[in-house]
């Protein structure tokens, strides 16, 4: 609910430090970049050093470079801070996945992950409510309100929350024994590759959501406050209707339900095509929206069922890298087709890509299924920490 500044961050450059467009561009640029190292860094940290620690430096310095941010004036030292924030913000996020991982059961882990969802998205949807209000009063209350929330996050961490990195390993005949370690072993499980590329895919779509859309809307005639309605309605069907998804889902092949969720995303966005008043934009988010419920439960709990124990911070890192590129390639793809192809064109191939995901993932089924069975073999005489 605390975080305020990605929110407005473009608006304040622009605004408050007399940016240019390009110029306050090139800094959500580089936050972004910043972003993508931090999820592999804090991926390899949480493996390395624990969850505890590697959460405990991401928020202390995302904090203190929170604050920094806020009184810079100059603007390589925005830049560089903006790169910096994106860098400790984004770290703590394969941490938190790995812990989440740990102390929760396999069996409960999709309840845990939607439940996560749920509150990402009602924090996200309060917070650009309160950040409005923050910036309508001063500029300066979007830092140091989340600096604080930050604080207070990295506070309950070191009383409250225990390391839970497995401390023991041990590898039955027959389980899966990587021959390597580290990002070595990563690269080399095909399995996963394939996941994060069919992930890829369709976060290119999702993120048309940000760049190509209000730019499709503005070209119909429909005013800013109209997008800001219409996109609302994303935040909204999530925090009422994701409460209710674990229990459609239960039970249900992960794969499949991606497959599935794949194609509601695309005729979502495929349907846009034909959109031109604001009713149908709604209908249109309304639909990709439901697809989105779908995959993301069903993704996490993939996600945690293909990561071998000892590399779970790792895995963690990757996946997420794949929605950070999704949103630094996403504007810049479909930005160009939108120029030279038209708008039509541009939705179409946004359902082709989720048709081709939609396939990707039935078809790597079985690989998954096997790789799943010797995660589970070798994680069986793991001892996972207590939880408190």
């Amino acid at each position: 609910m605390g975080g305020f500044v990605v929110i407005f961050l473009a608006i304040y450059l622009t605004s408050a430090r007399g940016l240019s467009e390009s110029q306050a561009g090139l800094v959500l640029g580089l936050y972004g970049a910043g972003a993508a190292a931090g999820t592999m860094i804090g991926g390899m940290a949480a493996d390395r050093f624990g969850r505890r620690p590697t959460l405990l430096v991401a928020h202390l310095g995302a904090s203190v470079l929170m604050v920094n941010l806020a009184f810079a004036r100059d603007l390589v030292v925005i830049t560089i801070g903006a790169a910096a924030l994106g860098l400790f913000a984004e770290a703590a996020r394969p941490a938190f996945s790995a812990m989440l991982v740990d102390v929760v059961e396999p069996k409960d882990r999709l309840r845990a992950f939607t439940l996560n969802y749920w509150a990402i998205n009602l924090g996200f949807a309060s917070s650009a409510i309160l950040a409005g209000f923050a910036a309508q009063a001063n500029y300066m209350l979007l830092f140091l309100v989340d600096a604080a929330t930050i604080l207070v996050t990295a506070t309950v961490i070191f009383l409250r929350v225990p390391e839970s990195r497995p401390a023991v390993r041990v590898i039955q005949a027959g389980a899966l024994a990587p021959r390597t370690s580290g990002m070595l072993s990563l690269l080399r499980d095909h399995v996963f590759l394939v996941y994060v590329t069919l992930n890829l895919l369709v976060a290119l779509v999702f993120m048309q959501h940000l760049s190509t859309l209000p730019i499709a809307m503005t070209a119909d005639g429909l005013s800013p406050a109209t997008y800001g309605v219409v996109i609302a309605l994303n935040g909204v069907l999530i925090v009422v209707g994701q409460l209710f998804v674990p229990r459609l889902l239960r039970g249900r092949d992960h794969s499949r339900v991606m497959a599935a969720a794949s194609v509601v995303v695309g005729v979502g966005f495929g349907l846009t095509a034909i959109a031109h008043t604001a009713p149908l934009y709604a209908l249109t988010v309304l639909i990709w929206t439901l697809g989105e419920m779908l995959n993301a439960p069903s993704n996490s709990a993939l996600m945690a069922e293909l990561s071998p124990v000892e590399l779970r911070g790792r895995y963690q890192g990757v996946s997420s890298l794949s929605w950070a590129g999704a949103s630094a390639i996403a504007p810049i793809a479909g930005g160009y087709v939108q120029e030279h192809a038209g708008h039509a064109a541009l939705w179409l191939a946004t359902a082709v890509i989720c048709v081709v995901a939609a396939v990707g993932h039935l078809l790597a089924r079985p690989s998954r299924i096997r790789r799943i069975a010797a995660v589970a073999a070798a994680e069986a005489p793991v001892k996972e920490p207590a939880v408190r």
